[in-house]
């Protein structure tokens, strides 16, 4: 499996077909890692998190992911210390996804990097782009939100359950919404996100 070429094809920030055999193999391993893990502590309540540190490019300390968990390819996930990812989480790593220390995913968030082109000839032909992820230190993201691609998240933003994230979030603010609107700001206690 050619990991160095998936990810200049999907992370560089041009179209890429989708079809690639590449990114296919990719793709199938990742599918079959997430389903491994699932599986695991489904039928076995046993969490083997080292299925998914192996996976990702990188993971910190303190990983706990909960099931059902699925992944693009996985290769494109960076992970930091005391991450806590809460059930039916589906991380698109098509781009960059990439998470500070002290991060809370609740219940089916989902990080979409990738986006199908609007253009019904590229369309067709399985044309996508990917935008990267970037998600701070501290952060606490509510069930059922959605991150887009692009999206940069600051430390100790707090996004509100259900919301759709479709530009940036500065440090210390609570968004909420469709699309995410700043609500207020939150407390400031750098004890919570300690860079590790």
């Amino acid at each position: 499996m050619d990991l160095q070429r998936v990810r200049q094809l999907m992370t560089h920030g041009q179209p890429y077909n989708d079809n690639d055999p590449a990114i296919i193999a990719a793709r199938n391993h990742a599918y079959r890692v997430c389903r491994q893990f699932n599986r695991e502590v489904i039928l076995h309540d046993t969490y083997h998190f080292e299925l998914l540190i192996h996976l990702f490019a990188h993971a910190g300390d303190n990983l706990h992911i909960e099931p059902s968990f699925m992944c693009e390819v996985g290769c494109n996930i960076s992970v930091g210390n005391h991450l806590f990812v809460n059930h039916d989480a589906v991380f698109m790593d098509g781009g960059q996804i990439t998470i500070g220390n002290n991060v809370e995913i609740g219940p089916k968030v989902g990080i979409y990097t990738i986006n199908h082109s609007e253009n019904p000839a590229e369309h067709k032909r399985e044309i996508l782009r990917a935008k990267p992820v970037t998600i701070g230190n501290g952060v606490w993201i509510g069930g059922s939100a959605t991150i887009l691609g692009g999206v940069t998240i600051g430390d100790c933003a707090v996004i509100g359950a259900g919301s759709v994230v479709t530009h940036d979030v500065a440090a210390h603010t609570v968004v909420a919404g469709n699309p995410a609107r700043v609500i207020r700001k939150t407390h400031e206690e750098p004890w919570q996100f300690q860079k590790q």
